[in-house]
């Protein structure tokens, strides 16, 4: 039975009753009144009073402002990102075939027509996110790309993430943050493109109004904080391991950090190093680091792997690390992640920033049922068929008996009809079966 050496003191709570209140209050208020009431949310809440969508002007004066190494980085991130999501797109195929002689089924791969991919800029300037949602959208194929930010006052989006929305393939660019944003795009103000499907990560406020807007429209998934864990044995390395862990602490107060080991000795050597590697950043990312190690750190002590998998596969983590011998018997075996790093080699930030995989990924246990954001969320799978007259025989007496099977009389009719029709000669064989 695994023990805790050191257990969280809180779990990650769904939003309050007030945020969806206010969330739906936001919502309604601007569906009610549109462009008007997002411009009035953007000088409320974000100081802004420019005009909500982004002109060519604004963009390329924000380009001249970055350094070349940056845009360079950006570069390397993006077509790593592109090239993996464009990989995952050609994995899926087109097809058909004959289930029975004359009846012919396929299935075509349709992108969506508009995505609003939503680039957080609160705490942190999310560059990264402005590749994995709008570069990933352009490569399946999606025909117009909406993006929007959170203006920094007067001085609008932050120029690094509006070049790299702009680089990455936005059509169209909206100055607008939190609910607003979200609503904007869902609705197509600004833009006249009301959004298929929204993506992208962002605070409570934006991921309630996805929440509540799901259905309408499609959502990439259901967001709550960023969360890791580290499977470790004996093999590790302690120090690592804890950098790592406080890499993902300072994203929020609530972010969970997991350390799941097979040797206790390793897992008090990594509660040694959390509080000065916490105490080593600066104020904002301590603060925030050092809450959310206090709050919802955990270090798990499993009698041996097949443990260690059974209790990683519960928590279902955003981002897992495997620091352990055997990578490939850990692959083989863990079951519930959004995304897996195997080896020291690799850390949860290659992936949120450049290695290629999307860092938009199912959080509080979604990794159950879904993976996170790829090229593959903006595609619709449907289905077609035809038949040839001949095909059209067995089909129609089978659907029609099962129609009547079911008390469906109208369905039933359907087949006699054609029945009927190409086969006048033929009893119609279409009786419920008793």
């Amino acid at each position: 039975m695994a023990e805790y050496i050191k257990q969280a003191s809180r779990t990650a709570a769904y939003e309050a009753p007030q945020v969806s209140e206010r969330v739906s209050e936001m919502l309604q208020r601007i569906r009610s009144e549109g462009e008007a009431a997002a411009r009035a949310y953007a000088r409320e809440l974000d100081g802004f009073e420019g005009e909500p969508v982004v002109d060519r002007e604004t963009i390329t004066r924000a380009a001249a402002r970055l350094p070349e190494t940056l845009k360079d980085d950006i570069e390397f991130a993006l077509k790593r990102v592109t090239d993996f999501a464009r990989r995952q797109r050609d994995s899926l195929q087109e097809f058909e075939t004959e289930l029975s002689p004359g009846l012919f089924a396929g299935q075509r791969i349709i992108p969506m027509t508009t995505a609003g991919c939503y680039v957080p800029g609160g705490r942190y300037a999310h560059i990264a996110s402005a590749i994995m949602s709008v570069g990933t959208a352009r490569v399946a194929g999606v025909e117009n790309v909406i993006a929007c930010s959170p203006p920094k006052g007067a001085d609008g989006i932050h120029p690094a993430i509006l070049y790299t929305m702009d680089r990455a393939g936005a059509d169209r660019i909206l100055a607008l943050g939190g609910v607003q944003g979200v609503a904007a795009m869902a609705d197509g103000l600004f833009t006249g493109a009301p959004a298929d499907i929204l993506v992208g990560p962002g605070n409570r406020f934006v991921a309630e109004a996805k929440r509540l807007l799901f259905g309408e429209v499609g959502i990439d998934l259901f967001a709550g904080p960023t969360e890791i864990a580290i499977i470790a044995d004996d093999t590790a390395d302690p120090e690592l391991v804890a950098i790592d862990l406080v890499g993902q602490c300072e994203h929020g107060l609530d972010s969970p950090a997991w350390l799941i080991t097979t040797d206790e000795a390793l897992g008090r050597k990594v509660l040694e190093h959390m509080p000065g590697l916490i105490a080593d950043l600066p104020e904002l990312q301590r603060d925030a680091a050092e809450a959310s190690w206090r709050d919802y750190g955990e270090v798990v002590l499993c009698r041996d792997r097949e443990e260690a998998v059974a209790v990683s596969d519960r928590y279902a983590p955003e981002h897992l690390e495997v620091h352990a011998a055997d990578q490939d018997w850990w692959l083989q075996r863990l079951r519930n992640y959004g995304s897996l790093f195997l080896g020291e080699e690799t850390t949860v930030a290659f992936g949120d920033k450049c290695s290629g995989t999307n860092h938009i990924l199912p959080t509080r246990g979604a990794a159950r049922y879904t993976g996170g954001l790829s090229a593959l969320k903006f595609l619709k799978v449907v289905s077609y068929q035809r038949q040839s007259r001949e095909g059209t025989r067995d089909v129609a007496r089978v659907a029609a008996r099962l129609s009547r099977g079911e008390g469906m009389e109208a369905h039933a009719r359907t087949g006699d009809a054609r029945l009927r029709r190409y086969f006048p000669d033929e009893p119609l064989e279409t009786e419920a079966s008793a």
